[in-house]
Order: structure tokens, then sequence, then C-alpha cells
């Protein structure tokens, strides 16, 4: 066991661990933090998908220390009280969920590649949700829910002043 400090969700955090935990273990056992789903923990399914320093990772596939000194976003941190995050949001209004199971995943890979990429296509935003399977849908909803929430994104960007 040993020390690790991270920021998780903009709190850094301190927490005594194994060298083998995950930080899918870590989130959800330790921090209490589950909206990362445990699916098939080997990398297929996406439903652990939180972002790492702005990148969307598979947390069954990353071991905790290796999140050391850096910043964890997972879905419970993407919301604030007021008001739900843009892809949240247009996830919800377009019903591009059904069980929900997979959304966590979905939502956070949405995120990652519109703060890369806040114009994409569709075939981009496909991409970019191939990592995250859903059992439920076809997903022609959540791909328009993602370019939805990029169209919000880019007109909040516009009405902020410069």
């Amino acid at each position: 066991m040993s020390d690790l400090t991270l920021t998780v969700n903009g709190e850094r955090r301190t927490v005594d661990v194994a060298p083998e935990t995950t930080l899918l273990e870590l989130l959800r056992e330790r921090l209490e933090l589950t909206g990362a789903k445990s699916g098939c923990e080997v990398g297929d399914c996406g439903a652990c998908t939180v972002l790492v320093d702005g990148r969307a990772v598979n947390a069954c596939l990353m071991l905790a220390s290796q999140a050391a000194g850096r910043d964890v976003l997972t879905i419970e941190g993407l919301a604030n009280r007021e008001r739900l995050h843009p892809v949240q949001q247009a996830f919800e209004e377009l019903a591009a969920l059904q069980c929900g199971f997979c959304g966590p995943g979905m939502i956070m890979s949405a995120v990652a590649l519109l703060d890369e990429n806040p114009q994409p296509s569709a075939a981009e935003i496909r991409d970019a949700l191939a990592g995250n399977l859903c059992r439920c849908t076809g997903y022609t909803k959540m791909v328009a829910a993602v370019e939805e929430a990029a169209q919000r994104l880019r007109e909040q960007a516009m009405r902020r002043p410069a």
C-alpha cells in the first residue's frame, strides 16, 4: 500500500492504495464515485470512461498509480447543482439513452471529443463513440445529441466576452 495523490473532479485527494488497484476500483470503491461503470473490465465496452488530463481513458485498464498527480474528471464532476453540462442536457432532451448503463462513458467520450474538436462531423462523432458499446440503442440519437451539444457549446462560446 502507498499514498496516491490526484485531483478528482477538482478536489485534491490522497488515498492509500495497493499497487494493483485500477483507477476504476479507486473511483468506485474508495472514493464512492460510481458513475463510471464496471462492464467488461478489459477495455472493450467503454462503460468506465473518465477523463484524465482531458483525455478519455478506460479506467478499468489504468492503474490508479498512473493517475498520480493528474486531473481526473468523472460524470459526477461534469455538472453543477444548477445545471447539467450541455452534453448531458442534449442526451436527456433527445432521449439518447435507454437503460443508462453506457451513458456516463458515452457522455465522457463526447465531452473529450468536443473539448478537442468543437465542430465534429457525424463520422468523427461516431469514431469518438466507437469505444463505447450500447446494447439498447442504434446510436443515432447519441450522435444527434453530440451534434446538438456541439452547437450549444459553440453558441455559449460566442456569447462569452472576449
